[in-house]
Formats: C-alpha cells, structure tokens, sequence
C-alpha cells in the first residue's frame, strides 16, 4: 500500500482510535500505523505522522510531547495524538 493510499485510512484510524480513547486522551502515530498496517505497519509510521498533520492543519488534533503541545515539522522522538482543547 503506498502512503498516498494509506492516508484516508490512516486519518479515518486516528479519529477512530481517539474517539474510542476518549476525551482528553491520546494515541501514539503507531496505533493508527498499525491498525492500518497490520504487520507492515512500520512502513506507516511516516504516513502516520503526515496523517496526524493533515488533522493539525485542519483544526482537529494537536501533537503533544511529554504533555506540551509541539510543531509535528521539528520536533524529535516520540509523540502524542490529542483532540483539540
């Protein structure tokens, strides 16, 4: 599956997974890589991301690190998916 085909999947995955972790919680990139992926999921994890930004982008969902709210384009190491406050 290529990225560009993976994107729908992988953003309708995010919100999926949000919405099933409730309010005020967060997902990791690689829960939506993986519901997507399956055992490939680690060729997702940047379409995962670039996912997660599109959602940025639009409003939806910010990018957390450590709790504090990051810009996904520089930050490094692992981040958090959360709907917006």
């Amino acid at each position: 599956m290529s990225a560009s085909d993976s994107r729908p999947r992988l953003v309708a995955a995010i919100r999926d997974l949000l919405d099933a972790r409730g309010e005020g919680k967060t997902i990791c990139p690689s829960e939506a890589a993986r519901a997507v992926g399956g055992d490939e999921w680690r060729d997702l994890m940047q379409p995962a991301r670039d996912a997660a930004q599109s959602l940025v982008d639009g409003g939806e969902v910010e990018i957390t690190q450590r709790g504090e709210v990051v810009d996904l384009a520089t930050v490094r190491g692992p981040v958090r998916i959360r709907r917006v406050r």
